[in-house]
């Protein structure tokens, strides 16, 4: 069921780290992570914590995105993307995606859920698991010319020839068959 990776295709760039107190590369996200506004009992559509370091001395800017690719569609789902936050942030706490929590400058576009911020991890039950990319951008330049309303793969694309590095964590969800 799994697809490919989707950053295979991408240029090859350094990596860097980022990690969370919520969850673990590899492991599961926490109920928080789960998606209320999609029906998922005990879901809190939380964007998580994150914290980063070791991005390139040239980063000028962040971008923070969350992507399924297993989601039952011909192009994924986003989750969240969340452009031009200042170089000077090294970190996230939880929900700042829809709190107000967000640095400064920051622009969030809308989601595949239709708003802007963050929504959580809702597969389909029975769909098997899905895996969530999490994953932190060096931005070469402090603000990306993106317009607030586009969406997050015209974000991709700018990301393309700006990214200096990634840092991810790929996360998993399964919602059991009924």
């Amino acid at each position: 069921m799994e697809s490919r990776d989707p950053y295979e295709a991408l240029p090859q760039v350094p990596a860097f780290t980022v990690d969370s107190e919520e969850f673990s590369d590899g492991g599961t996200f926490a109920p928080a992570q789960y998606s209320a506004k999609m029906g998922v009992p005990d879901g809190k559509d939380a964007s998580p914590e994150l914290t980063w370091s070791g991005f390139p001395e040239q980063t000028r800017s962040f971008a923070v995105t969350m992507y399924d690719p297993d989601a039952p569609t011909a192009s994924g789902y986003w989750h969240w993307a969340a452009f031009n936050i200042p170089a000077s942030v090294t970190g996230l706490p939880s929900d700042a995606a829809n709190t107000g929590g967000m640095p400064a400058g920051t622009v969030q576009l809308a989601n595949d859920a239709g708003f802007a911020g963050f929504v959580g991890a809702a597969p389909p039950a029975g769909h098997g698991r899905h895996r969530y990319f999490v994953v932190v951008h060096a931005v070469d330049t402090e603000e990306l010319d993106v317009p607030a309303d586009a969406s997050p793969a015209a974000l991709g694309f700018a990301l393309f020839t700006h990214t200096l590095a990634r840092a991810r964590m790929v996360c998993t969800a399964e919602i059991p068959a009924e």
